[in-house]
């Protein structure tokens, strides 16, 4: 599937068809490996100059912006799917693959009836994306605030001794609570261990010898239970930590634990629930973005065509993928396709950078209407 296509209209003479069978030769014989298809686009409304000028001024920032956002939700899409562990799937409109959506391309006339004006359909389209980003800001808001906490939850059970969550290391039997006793949890050193064990006992008074025990160790630290007398506490704090030995705040409650254990086991449901919704609504709303972004391209193949070949409507619009290589002789052939006289007065103005390649809103200075699609 190619990711680049180029959207053109050639100005017809005589006939369409002609022009169709003339370009389809010399594709054929001169860049054979170039997909090429017809963009069949209806007798839309043509309204005034007036009209057409002003439309054409807003075309090519609309479509940066249709485009932005169809590019944002399949980004989306590949995150989330990377993320599941999903196998990618071909992105669909209506259950159609999007090149052959685009290559095969039918008006909509129940969603955009021809009849209406330019602006109108123009503005239905962007309004509705608008719409769509918005509905994906908050769904990716929603999701992302379940990972962030998700992911705070997971710091504090995966972090060092230091700063994570400490209720899953220590059991009942590790701590004694009285009226007079209780036991702190110290956060040592690993190159500290044979300085706490010889100086835990003197760090203040009322510590119970040989209290001390070890509980568990990671990369950096050791944590160690110490019972002594209540009254002592602060005072134990104080010197632990001018030894370099972290006192932590614990109080053991197996509701407490209980209840971290639900909220953890909540949030991964939530999140899971989050992601998988969110990446079905992307499929959906990609195939919803893809196709009002065609047909935005072809209100705007339509309206340039207008203002470069004059009325009536008069014009072959295709849809070309060639590759890079091919890309010199393909703009050589489309070109050779034009009047003669045009196609040299297009060389001039794009050398200068002005004239009608300006009104026609086509940056490249061509002598018919083209522009890019990339589906990537």
């Amino acid at each position: 599937m190619a990711t680049r296509y180029w959207v053109v209209s050639l100005p017809v003479q005589n006939s369409a068809s002609t022009l169709w069978n003339r370009l389809q030769d010399q594709i054929s014989k001169h860049s054979f490996d170039t997909p090429l298809y017809r963009f069949n686009i209806p007798n839309l409304r043509v309204g005034t100059l007036d009209s057409l000028l002003s439309l054409s001024d807003d075309l090519l920032k609309s479509n940066s912006f249709i485009e932005g956002v169809s590019h944002k939700i399949r980004r989306q899409i590949e995150e989330l799917e990377r993320v599941s562990g999903v196998e990618s799937s071909a992105l669909t409109v209506d259950g159609v693959p999007v090149d052959s959506y685009l290559t095969r391309f039918v008006w909509d006339e129940a969603k955009y009836p021809t009849m209406s004006p330019l602006r109108e359909i123009v503005d239905s389209i962007h309004t509705q994306v608008a719409k769509i980003e918005d509905d994906l800001k908050v769904r990716v808001a929603e999701y992302n605030n379940v990972r962030s906490q998700l992911n705070a939850i997971n710091r504090k059970q995966s972090g060092s001794l230091a700063v994570r969550d400490l209720s899953n290391l220590v059991k009942p039997e590790d701590i004694i609570t009285s009226e007079h006793l209780v036991t702190l949890l110290a956060i040592v050193p690993k190159y500290s261990q044979k300085d706490w064990l010889a100086s835990y006992e003197t760090l203040t008074s009322y510590v119970v010898p040989r209290s001390s025990k070890k509980l568990h160790e990671d990369n950096e630290y050791t944590l160690y239970t110490v019972t002594l007398f209540r009254r002592v506490a602060d005072n134990f704090r104080t010197s632990a930590r001018e030894k370099g030995f972290q006192i932590r705040d614990f109080e053991y409650s197996p509701e407490a634990q209980e209840s971290r254990k639900q909220e953890l086991e909540r949030l991964m449901q939530d999140q899971e629930s989050f992601r998988s919704s969110l990446l079905q609504w992307s499929y959906t709303s990609y195939g919803e973005v893809f196709s009002s972004w065609m047909h935005f391209c072809a209100v705007r193949v339509f309206s340039e065509s207008i203002l470069r070949y004059g009325l009536p409507p008069s014009f072959l619009a295709c849809v070309l993928a060639p590759s890079v290589k091919g890309e010199k002789k393909v703009r050589s052939i489309l070109e050779g396709l034009c009047d003669g006289a045009n196609s040299a007065y297009w060389k001039s103005e794009d050398e200068v950078g002005g004239g009608m390649a300006a009104l026609g809103g086509d940056a490249d200075g061509h002598p018919y209407v083209s522009f890019t699609i990339n589906l990537a």
